[in-house]
């Protein structure tokens, strides 16, 4: 298998080296060349498969030579044999429609421990390969972070930075990033909101003053290894569900459109997904896009799920690549301009491809405290904001699909204790593998939105690239 840049000039690399590059040197995003496929009968035999099976299945036709089957398989064993349910990603039954993928079981109790467990083994086997050091440079909403933390701590011939934005994370999100005292672990609050985090990584793969001078990777969702692990549990939940003789629906609550367009790659793949239901808070690029081409950015609202507080959502341009029949030149100029300007109007044609699957819901703060409530009082379920978010888009559109709805529940109740207070009258109890969290000491440097004063910290404490 071999992978491209939506941007068009970057190398064509295999899935090693993919991984460990993460951005592309053009800007771009990789995607693989074309999409493998997985037959109705081979998706048939997926059922009654356990979670490290189904993932070696989905997986290997988009890794290719790198690992073989039985590595592929060892490390998916490793990566989710310390998940606290047995299933790694168990589904739970609401009401007659609608239903719960639990992705909260691992480390740091948000979805992001799924890819994540697994991509830190990859970037150690890979590396084990070489003889290199990997500077990792992430940003994060709150999730991502600490999961990242929780897999590459201590783990040789890495560092790790990590950016959050200051003052816009839960307190348990922060503790469990802030709290990690491993030598090659460096967090970094950014006086500003996500987006400016998020630019400032963009920025620093493509200044090459400063990515010349350090192996670079990424462990956001602009990681493509991130996107095909979470592409996993959506064929694991629809067998469970029916498919491929059933069609289900995923309803999926998101920020930075990683989790969701793992959904569409698992449809291009050949799972017969009906609808892909995007849900977003009042930060609602992604719903404003999907519902009349209007991806333009707005002002950051800080909300009770901090995890989608976001404007520009990375791997958007993923979609728009397929939705523009994959012409990088189109694609480039489309994103030059949005990049400038902040806005892009998305062809008729390209959004009406986009309608053959997703569907798209702004979900405020009443409705969100309105669906979590009735997720507890109906359903015995206590959910936290985010996995609420997609829930509510999920009742909105029930009437008009057909087949099981699925809400992606993205975070244990747990990490956000206040909201879920607030709307359902429960405090959430903190799960045993995360307990003493607040006893510990932080540690966490502060730097202003600023590139020079966040690459200076950087390259003072990372490892430079040897010749």
């Amino acid at each position: 298998m071999e992978y491209i840049s939506t941007r068009g000039t970057a190398p064509i690399l295999d899935f090693e080296a993919t991984t460990l590059a993460g951005l592309a040197s053009d800007g771009g995003l990789y995607l693989p060349t074309h999409w493998p496929q997985l037959s109705r009968d081979e998706i048939a035999d997926l059922a009654g498969l356990d979670y490290v099976e189904t993932a070696v299945r989905v997986c290997r036709g988009f890794v290719g030579n790198a690992l073989t089957e039985d590595e592929l398989r060892a490390l998916f064993a490793q990566a989710y044999g310390s998940f606290a349910h047995a299933a790694v990603t168990p589904l739970v039954q609401l009401d007659s429609r609608h239903w719960l993928l639990e992705l909260f079981h691992g480390p740091t109790l948000a979805f992001k421990d799924v890819a994540m467990q697994a991509l830190g083994l990859l970037f150690e086997k890979f590396l084990s390969r070489r003889d290199q050091h990997l500077t990792i440079i992430g940003a994060t909403s709150g999730d991502t972070g600490s999961a990242a933390i929780a897999a590459l701590a201590g783990r040789a011939s890495l560092d790790v930075f990590m950016l959050h934005p200051e003052g816009r994370v839960s307190d348990v999100q922060r503790r469990q990033m802030t709290t990690v005292m491993a030598p090659n672990i460096h967090n970094i609050a950014v006086q500003g909101n996500f987006d400016d985090a998020q630019a400032l990584v963009k920025a620093m793969f493509n200044d090459p003053a400063f990515a010349g001078r350090f192996n670079l990777s990424a462990v956001n969702s602009i990681n493509w290894a991130r996107l095909m692990l979470q592409t996993v549990y959506y064929f694991y939940a629809a067998v469970r569900l029916g498919a491929p003789g059933v069609k289900v629906n995923f309803a999926v609550p998101t920020g930075n459109f990683g989790d969701v367009f793992a959904g569409y790659v698992a449809a291009q793949m050949g799972l017969p997904i009906g609808r892909l239901i995007v849900a977003t808070n009042v930060n609602d690029i992604l719903a404003r896009a999907l519902a009349n081409g209007d991806y333009s950015v707005g002002h950051v609202e800080p909300t009770a799920a901090p995890s989608m507080d976001i404007q520009v959502s990375s791997n958007f341009e993923r979609l728009l690549f397929d939705l523009y029949g994959r012409d990088a030149a189109a694609l480039t100029a489309a994103m030059q301009g949005f990049e400038a300007d902040k806005k892009l109007v998305i062809p008729p044609a390209a959004l009406q491809r986009a309608g053959n699957w997703f569907d798209s819901h702004r979900v405020d703060a009443d409705e969100m405290a309105l669906t979590l409530r009735w997720a507890y009082a109906e359903c015995g379920e206590l959910i936290d904001p985010h996995t609420a978010i997609g829930l509510a888009a999920g009742r909105a559109f029930a009437a008009d699909i057909n087949g099981p709805v699925v809400t992606l529940a993205t975070a244990h109740p747990a990490k956000f204790r206040d909201a879920v207070e607030r709307a359902a009258g429960v405090r959430p109890t903190m799960p045993t593998r995360v307990s003493g969290l607040f006893d510990r000491e932080e540690r966490y440097d502060v730097l202003p939105a600023e590139l020079g004063a966040v690459e200076a910290f950087i390259a003072a404490r990372a490892v430079a690239r040897t010749a």
